[in-house]
C-alpha cells in the first residue's frame, strides 16, 4: 500500500519537476536550425509527417518540436509512465507500446491519431537498441499512414552523456545546438516485407549520414 502511494506521488512530482527543469535548462541554449525547408514542405498547409530520430537525441528532439501537434509511442514499461506524463505536459499525445509489448496496437493508435491531423514522433532505434540501427516500425507506419518520414537530430558544442546503451545526450545550459531536418523519405503504401527491409536500410543510412554530418560540425565523429 505504501509503495503504491509513493509511486503515485512520484508520477505527479517527477514529470512536473522535469518539465520545469527542462524549460529552465533548454531556454538558455542557442539553436541554429538546418533544413527547415524539409520540415516545412511536409508540415505546412496542414500536412502531417513522421519525425524520426535516434534515441540518444530524444530529450531535446521532443523539446524542439514541442509546438507541433504530435503523437508519440512510449514504452509500455512502468518507467515509461514517467516519460509519457512528462511528454503530455508539453502537449504531446502518447500511445503505449514497444517492439515486444503492445507494438501493433500502438501502431494502430498512432495511425488513428494521424488521420485526425497529428504528426508522429518515432525513436527509430527503439527503447533498448541496438543504437543507430533503425527498427521496422517507422517504415510500417509510413506505409500505412501515407505520411512521409522526416529524419531529424541534433549536435551541440557542450553536452552531458548518460551511461546508457545509447549514451543518451543532453545539451548543457548556454550551449550552441545545431538541429537538422533532412530530406523527407516517402514510403509506398502496402509494401511487402522485402520492401520494408529495403526502406529500413535507406532510412538507417540517411540518418547515420546526417548524424556524422552533424557531429562533424563539432569536430567529432560521434557524440
Amino acid at each position: 500500500m505504501k509503495n503504491g502511494f509513493v509511486y503515485k506521488m512520484s508520477l505527479f512530482i517527477v514529470p512536473n519537476l522535469l518539465v520545469l527543469l527542462t524549460k529552465l535548462w533548454f531556454f538558455t541554449c542557442r539553436v541554429n536550425v538546418h533544413g527547415q525547408e524539409n520540415r516545412d514542405k511536409v508540415m505546412d498547409n496542414g500536412g502531417s509527417g513522421i519525425g524520426c530520430f535516434w534515441h540518444y537525441s530524444f530529450l531535446y528532439s521532443f523539446f524542439q518540436n514541442r509546438k507541433e501537434k504530435v503523437v508519440a509511442m512510449v514504452s509500455a514499461s512502468k518507467d515509461g509512465e514517467y516519460i509519457s506524463r512528462y511528454m503530455q505536459k508539453f502537449g504531446i499525445k502518447t500511445v503505449r507500446g514497444s517492439r515486444n509489448r503492445g507494438g501493433v496496437g500502438a501502431l494502430k493508435s498512432m495511425i488513428r491519431a494521424m488521420r485526425k491531423g497529428y504528426s508522429a514522433a518515432i525513436v527509430v532505434d527503439g527503447s533498448k537498441g541496438p543504437a543507430l540501427v533503425v527498427q521496422a516500425g517507422c517504415i510500417m507506419l509510413a506505409s500505412r499512414s501515407g505520411s512521409p518520414i522526416v529524419p531529424m537530430l541534433w549536435s551541440c558544442d557542450h553536452y552531458l552523456c548518460f551511461r546508457s546503451w545509447d549514451r543518451t545526450a543532453v545539451p548543457k545550459p548556454f550551449s550552441q545546438i545545431e538541429f537538422f531536418y533532412d530530406e523527407p523519405l516517402y514510403v509506398p503504401p502496402k509494401i511487402e516485407s522485402d520492401d520494408i527491409e529495403k526502406y529500413r536500410k535507406i532510412l538507417e543510412e540517411q540518418l547515420n549520414a546526417l548524424y556524422y554530418k552533424a557531429w562533424a560540425l563539432q569536430g567529432k565523429t560521434q557524440h
